[in-house]
């Protein structure tokens, strides 16, 4: 689900986002020598409940590993979804 929409780093104010239905979901970062620290989640209330905050972090966590990074979870929504796909612990620095 929501494969054909593009993740976007937005380096100017430390977001990943995506937009579906003209609306935003984002992922609050700071990065650090190759280290992301993901903070927050934040997905429209229309949009909740539909996968989206899931397809968010699963585009995220391909950016990361495609490009060599590593990450620092601090958002309470990331660190439930690598409970429940712990594949992903790869990418914990």
């Amino acid at each position: 689900m929501y494969e054909d929409i593009p993740l976007n780093n937005n380096t100017a104010i430390h977001n990943f986002e995506i937009f579906v239905d003209g609306q935003r979901a984002f992922i609050d970062y700071k990065v650090h020598n190759g280290v992301y620290f993901l903070i927050h989640t934040e997905v429209p209330i229309d949009l909740e409940g539909h996968g989206v905050a899931a397809a968010l972090v699963e585009k995220v966590f391909k950016y990361l590993e495609d490009n060599g990074f590593k990450m620092v979870p601090y958002c309470a929504y990331i660190k439930a979804y690598l409970k429940r796909h712990p594949g992903w612990d790869r990418l914990i620095l």
